[in-house]
């Protein structure tokens, strides 16, 4: 049995800070008062425990607050990623079959037209209260929140993520990471996403203040850095570039009680980690997905340059195998097994079992050398990460080849001095087709960010004997 996350650390701290935004402050008692209030304007709305919402918001107060009352009001939510286009925000709305969908004022118009009923957050706010009984004991196999990821075929899947899921990661990243009475976890991670989710969850378990940002600030995060009213942060490698430079700009170090640079989304540069030790900067690349609820895998900073590539080793919990690996060294499919692991997934993929024998198939290539290290050779071998966003080609291509004068699409990731990388198409269509117009195509149907960068006609794509489109050789097109 797991207690209520806020309700038990209310109880135990409640006049430490829970909370700061710009110059405002909440304590866990505070942030207990505001999402107990908003639990009871959702219970007159008549949203009731075991009910399914969907939540579309931007990363402030506001959004956590609601995030909060949502689990005191025993909802479960389905996390919706707020820079999607309309279109695939109404997929995974039909898709998860949520009863309603809770979301801030300032996305309105982008979802006027979607047939789910809507709740806004202004609405929420002018509603009467209901009072009800919070639970206050959770099973370990409630379902908490529900995020999509990509597939491979192109369609999203909807993760279930438990109060199990979530505790477990919770206590193996502390176990890892320690903790002090002092610790303030900035937040720039957007709290759709599981790195952003998960700060808030660490924040209610371990008795940790977060220091929330809504949209990422070098200049301002650096400085806080330098001042130590933070001990630790999440960032991507893109994010960790910028940081460097302001230091640089700056000519400053961080201040001593600063603990941890937790860096995910892809490996980093030993360029970044050099530049890191000389500013005082503890990063820990870390190796995680949606499917495992936030880490899997973390190398300490001391082992940053001497395993450098390295994902690290499994959490206390975890246990990270290669299928079918006879020895140190040898490449496969990388298997996670724990009880940070998904149980399985809603909506269309609800009939397919995430795990084979109790073991999570990642769809990652890598290996573990004679020390254990982990070591990730390829992201779920087309995926292509964006500035820390996944994004499969796949998807892309079913877009593209739905234009009326598109005949084939082929999709791969280009390199990026700041992304990292970022889509290129390659496509065999009509003469008279152009950039500009499949640009605009692409925009009116996926978020910006999954739009291809370039777009590059040609009279056929790559493919094996089986017609399989070959990727890899599409990779190697976008390097001449």
């Amino acid at each position: 049995m797991i207690p209520n996350w806020l309700l038990q650390r209310a109880y135990l701290t409640p006049n430490r800070m829970a909370l700061s935004y710009e110059d405002k402050r909440w304590t866990f008692q505070q942030l207990l008062d505001e999402a107990s209030l908003i639990a009871r304007k959702l219970r007159w709305n008549g949203l009731n425990e075991g009910d399914r919402i969907a939540l579309l918001g931007r990363s402030t107060p506001e959004m956590v607050f609601i995030i909060h009352g949502c689990l005191l009001a025993g909802l479960e939510i389905v996390m919706l990623n707020s820079r999607l286009s309309s279109k695939e925000i109404s997929w995974q709305l039909d898709d998860c079959d949520a009863s309603t969908l809770l979301v801030d004022d300032e996305f309105v118009d982008r979802i006027d037209e979607l047939s789910t009923p809507k709740l806004t957050f202004a609405a929420i706010g002018s509603s009467g209260e209901e009072s009800f009984s919070i639970t206050k004991v959770w099973e370990p196999s409630r379902t908490i929140t529900i995020m999509y990821t990509s597939g491979t075929t192109g369609y999203p899947k909807g993760v279930r993520q438990t109060a199990g899921n979530h505790t477990s990661s919770a206590v193996s990243s502390v176990l890892n990471l320690g903790l002090a009475e002092d610790d303030r976890w900035l937040c720039t991670m957007p709290l759709f996403h599981i790195s952003g989710f998960s700060i808030l969850a660490r924040s209610v378990i371990y008795g940790m203040g977060v220091r929330l940002y809504e949209k990422f600030d070098a200049a301002s995060i650096v400085e806080e850095i330098e001042n130590g009213t933070v001990t630790r942060i999440s960032v991507v490698a893109t994010g960790l570039q910028r940081i460097l430079e302001q230091f640089e700009k700056n000519g400053s170090v961080a201040h001593p009680s600063f603990q941890t640079m937790l860096a995910g989304g892809g490996p980093v540069p030993d360029d970044y980690l050099r530049r890191a030790q000389a500013y005082r900067l503890p990063v820990l690349q870390t190796y995680g997905m949606t499917e495992t609820s936030s880490q899997t895998a973390t190398l300490s900073s001391e082992d940053a340059l001497r395993k450098s590539g390295s994902a690290g080793k499994p959490l206390f919990f975890n246990q990270i195998q290669i299928r079918d690996a006879g020895q140190p060294g040898d490449f496969g499919e990388v298997l996670v097994m724990g009880p940070h692991v998904t149980p399985g997934y809603i909506g269309h993929a609800s009939e397919r079992d995430p795990l084979e024998d109790g073991w999570l198939p990642t769809g990652d290539i890598g290996y573990i050398d004679e020390e254990g290290y982990l070591f990730i050779v390829d992201r779920r071998s087309d995926l292509i990460i964006s500035g820390g966003e996944n994004i499969y080609p796949a998807e892309i291509e079913n877009v593209l080849i739905s234009h009326p004068l598109v005949k084939e699409a082929g999709v791969c990731g280009q390199d990026h001095p700041e992304w990292g990388s970022v889509p290129v198409a390659f496509i065999v269509g009509e003469e008279k087709l152009t950039a500009p117009d499949l640009e605009l195509y692409c925009k009116q149907q996926i978020a910006s960010y999954k739009t291809p960068k370039a777009f590059y006609f040609v009279d056929e794509l790559p493919r094996n004997a089986s017609n399989k489109l070959l990727r890899r050789e599409l990779k190697e097109w976008a390097k001449k």
